[in-house]
């Protein structure tokens, strides 16, 4: 079934007006401050991608909640998390996500394709994941640090290479985590710990079974409520498990036609770009520009905005790689670089630091795209200063030091100034 072409044509302008209203960050930091708001983000969002790594002073899925949430606390999300009400649960979906428990039965896809791929490796191992087991029943939610009897180890998959291995135990657990058969209890530190999922997951969950094809169904419409303007295609880490090209183009088809997308024109792009149909009154909104005031934001490196590579690239200009995993020598800026979104367009980049022990915010580095002059365009600085002031009060600095660059030097005399 092929996909229709659009009516509807917008510029790419309009595109990034609307890209930046539906991801909740024109204004940001400006939901209501509860708890709640986690909800309303992971509602318009879909999911977001987990990342154990706290460089910055904070974690990939709070930073996203910071930017759109006032005054947001990490304690906010882990109480849906790992709480008595259970709101949202941590799955392999695009890499690791948190999405809503409730919409357990559209990934139950990950668990069975896991349970193909690690049936063998659970098997070798029986006699080890039984006492996983058994413990867990008598003792309740537990880690690796309660087998380190367990001597044997294992080249596992997030091991770099040959010299690099895994303790038995742990990989045993990941491996009934990702068949389903375990879940995270909660987290203390990046430490992991683990339950039996039927007592994490209320049993109406895990007895209903979507069939494969409402599954696909659910987990592509899940990668267009991240996006907000997805084509058919796409990178492959962003279209993984929502089935082959072909059945995403007879899903996408299938979703114009009973009203769910609407194919859009973007300008600049040959491929036909789809928005959801409940959002088609914020693309009304943001037809025309405004002159109201901008905001910075230091977005995650995960954020849902910078799923689509190809689209932010294309509407913003802005080529983005997070280079945690690139070799020093080869890395371009920086280690844990974060994009610098200003009003409707990324202006640069910038690695904050936050040392604990003296509860100071370095930043490593902080560059500009070309033809862009921070200390001339007007409200950057101000709104650079607000983004600042949020940022430092959310992972607790009491201090920030600047790069002796000339922009680092420029921002601090500016910042101290006002």
């Amino acid at each position: 079934m092929p996909t229709p072409l659009p009516d509807l044509q917008i510029s790419a302008d309009h595109a990034r007006r609307f890209l930046i209203r539906r991801h909740l960050l024109d204004p940001p930091r400006t939901l209501p401050a509860k708890p709640a708001s986690v909800l309303r983000v992971i509602d318009r969002l879909g999911s977001l991608q987990f990342d154990p790594l706290e460089v910055p002073g904070t974690r990939n899925h709070d930073l996203v909640l910071h930017n759109r949430i006032a005054g947001y606390q990490r304690e906010w999300c882990e109480r849906w998390l790992y709480g008595r009400d259970r709101r949202l649960i941590e799955l392999y979906n695009k890499s690791l996500n948190i999405l809503p428990t409730d919409e357990l039965p559209f990934y139950r896809l990950a668990w069975s394709r896991s349970a193909s791929s690690y049936g063998e490796f659970l098997e070798q191992h029986r006699e080890l994941a039984d006492r996983i087991r058994d413990h867990i029943r008598v003792n309740g939610p537990v880690s690796t640090a309660s087998f380190r009897d367990v001597k044997d180890r294992i080249q596992w998959w997030w091991d770099n290479d040959a010299s690099t291995s895994t303790t038995a135990a742990r990989a045993v657990m990941e491996a009934l985590f990702v068949v389903g058969e375990l879940g995270i209890s909660r987290r203390e530190g990046s430490r992991r710990f683990y339950d039996l999922i039927e007592l994490l997951v209320p049993a109406r969950l895990l007895d209903t079974h979507a069939p494969e094809e409402e599954q696909r169904r659910h987990r592509l419409l899940s990668r267009h409520r991240g996006v907000g303007l997805m084509a058919v295609g796409g990178a492959s880490e962003l279209v993984a498990a929502t089935g082959s090209a072909a059945d995403r183009a007879r899903t996408t088809a299938a979703l114009v036609e009973d009203g769910t997308l609407v194919p859009v024109a973007v300008e600049g792009f040959r491929e036909v770009r789809h928005v959801l149909a409940d959002e088609l009154p914020i693309l009304k909104k943001t037809a025309r520009g405004g002159a109201g005031a901008r905001f910075v934001s230091f977005l995650a490196p995960l954020d849902p905005l910078m799923w689509d590579r190809r689209l932010v690239k294309g509407l913003f200009g802005f080529d983005y790689i997070w280079e945690v995993y690139v070799p020093a020598p080869k890395r371009r800026h920086g280690y844990y670089v974060l994009p610098l979104l200003f009003g409707d367009r990324l202006v640069g980049r910038i690695e904050p630091r936050y040392e604990r022990a003296s509860r100071t915010l370095r930043i490593a580095g902080i560059w500009f795209e070309d033809g862009f002059g921070p200390m001339e365009e007007p409200g950057f600085v101000p709104a650079l200063a607000e983004a600042l002031d949020a940022y430092s009060r959310f992972v607790g600095a009491e201090s920030v030091i600047w790069p002796p660059t000339r922009p680092g030097r420029d921002l601090a005399g500016a910042l101290r100034r006002r």
